[in-house]
């Protein structure tokens, strides 16, 4: 694969994860489909679309996954739909992507690894910058959504180290999503009272699951195993990014100055801490 195509690709997987964002809550604030049944149409249209493009893959294979991970997803999923009830695309996609770093990055110092002084630095600037996008105030974003949606994050966080060393991440994702489908059915059917049956929302909703999820994956696995690690997940440093311009050029929604100094700290304290780990880890070898 040339450096180009791998450029478009990756480009392509990162603009779709932010879509993601983007669809939601245009659905969400714009027609009146219920966040219960914009989850359960996503994660249906993404697992039909994964298990298409898996039956049409070179080699085949069968969907694996397990349930753990098909919770985890779930959570993650419901609570992302949830969180954007009241959120907007830039903060909600921040405050998702914060949240599943925080997750992996706590993991890794509770199984053992240790933070180096950047890092340390990083984890400080990071925090601060939350901390200072959540402080009460006239721009600040909804608490109960914010809190949603870091709860998405930690699900997504789980279920990224939960599937981190899996064979073929495709057989696994593919796997999960069609797990995590009936639970979101069963949710919706339990909130059946609240449900609206919208078509432009649940078009949002397919445009979601089966392009921005299903697709985006595809596409993001059919490159992961050509970048390092780190640079992986650095690149995911852009979803944010491009939800936050979305959010602008497409929804209208402003980009607040707090929202934009807690957008440098985060994101640029996450950077310090992916770049120093990356250089502590060639030392290494």
């Amino acid at each position: 694969m040339n450096k180009f195509r791998l450029f478009t690709l990756t480009s392509m997987a990162m603009i779709a994860f932010a879509g993601n964002s983007l669809l939601c809550r245009a659905a969400l604030k714009d027609t009146d489909i219920d966040a219960a049944s914009f989850t359960t149409v996503r994660l249906i249209s993404a697992a039909a679309v994964l298990w298409l493009l898996l039956g049409k893959r070179r080699g085949g294979g069968t969907a694996s996954g397990n349930w753990p991970s098909a919770i985890a997803l779930f959570v993650y999923a419901a609570g992302f739909s949830f969180a954007y009830v009241s959120l907007p695309a830039a903060t909600g996609a921040l405050l998702l992507f914060a949240a599943v770093q925080a997750t992996m990055m706590g993991y890794g110092f509770w199984t053992g690894e240790r933070l180096h002084h950047l890092q340390l630095i990083g984890v400080l600037l990071a925090f601060g910058g939350l901390v200072g996008l959540l402080l009460p105030g006239l721009s600040a974003p909804p608490l109960l959504g914010s809190v949603v949606m870091c709860i998405a994050g930690v699900a997504w966080g789980i279920y990224s180290l939960r599937g981190r060393n899996a064979f073929d991440p495709s057989l696994v994702t593919t796997g999960n999503f069609l797990r995590a489908a009936p639970l979101s059915v069963a949710m919706s059917l339990w909130m059946s009272k609240g449900v609206s049956f919208d078509f432009a929302g649940y078009g949002y909703a397919v445009a979601s699951g089966g392009l921005a999820s299903g697709i985006g994956y595809a596409v993001w696995y059919m490159v992961l195993p050509k970048l390092k690690a780190t640079h992986a997940a650095t690149l995911q440093l852009s979803v944010p990014i491009f939800a936050a311009l979305g959010a602008v050029l497409i929804l209208g929604e402003a980009i607040t100055p707090r929202l934009l100094f807690a957008s440098f700290a985060i994101l640029g304290g996450i950077f310090l801490v992916l770049c120093t780990q990356s250089k502590v880890d060639l030392s290494h070898d």
